[in-house]
């Protein structure tokens, strides 16, 4: 009976592992969510069915209740433009709503080498830009960023240890396998190098990518965090059957 107990419980409870932890490295205060391929359903999200973008969490979480989804955790899923829209190259469900931007640009997307987050079923992979653009590779999900945080193993060139530049700092890094990824999000200002060493020197990271700054935020039930603040653009997510 003990037995037959025990594997009924195994297999009542929920097959995701998507987690969110807070932790402290170099002097300041980060939290990170992991995401796993196969077992996690990782998605990217910019608009509803009428071309309304979520903008917010709790917008986002309200949609995936109606079908029978919980959000597990959510938080910025790249950049975008004053209305909302993604800056560069975002794809959602094999459907492009934007094209990939190769040319140089301003702000932090144009601080070369930027690169793509892209992933489906099988894998999560960051490409520098251009490689990506000339690969042709297809993705389920796809958000092009900048810049590039950790590129083989080495942090981006530009970036300044010492740097007095510091803002609060939302990445995406993969493991080397492919089958992992985690999202970073620093809870209080740092600069890009600091950043960037957290993914490679805390994680081993080989290679990771920029999100978004100041309008970082995170959605984490588990946690109990809701970060509110103005509308976002695209959204990445991990979801699960509600319970």
């Amino acid at each position: 009976m003990k037995v037959f107990i025990f594997i009924l419980v195994l297999w009542l409870t929920p097959v995701w592992s998507a987690e969110c932890q807070d932790f402290k490295f170099q002097e300041a205060h980060f939290t990170a969510c992991t995401a796993k391929i196969p077992e996690d359903d990782i998605r990217l999200f910019l608009q509803d069915q009428t071309g309304k973008i979520f903008g917010q969490f709790q917008e986002l979480d309200n949609f995936l209740k109606e079908q029978g989804l919980n959000i597990i955790f959510a938080t910025n899923g790249g950049m975008y433009h004053a209305d909302r829209s993604p800056v560069g190259m975002y794809v959602e469900n094999f459907k492009e709503f934007s094209p990939i931007i190769t040319r140089d640009g301003p702000g932090n997307f144009g601080l070369l080498p930027n690169g793509v987050f892209c992933f489906g079923k099988r894998e999560f992979l960051i490409l520098e830009t251009k490689k990506f653009a000339q690969g042709k590779i297809q993705c389920q999900y796809a958000t092009q960023s900048g810049p590039l945080l950790v590129i083989d193993g080495k942090i981006h060139p530009k970036f300044i240890k010492d740097g007095t530049s510091k803002f609060v700092r939302s990445g995406v890094g993969i493991s080397r396998d492919g089958l992992k990824a985690i999202f970073l999000i620093s809870n209080q200002a740092v600069n890009f190098h600091h950043f960037a060493s957290t993914f490679l020197d805390h994680f081993k990271i080989d290679n990771a990518l920029y999100l978004d700054g100041n309008i970082s935020r995170l959605y984490s039930p588990k946690l109990n965090r809701i970060d509110f603040g103005f509308d976002i653009g695209p959204i990445v997510a991990v979801v699960a059957p509600a319970e």
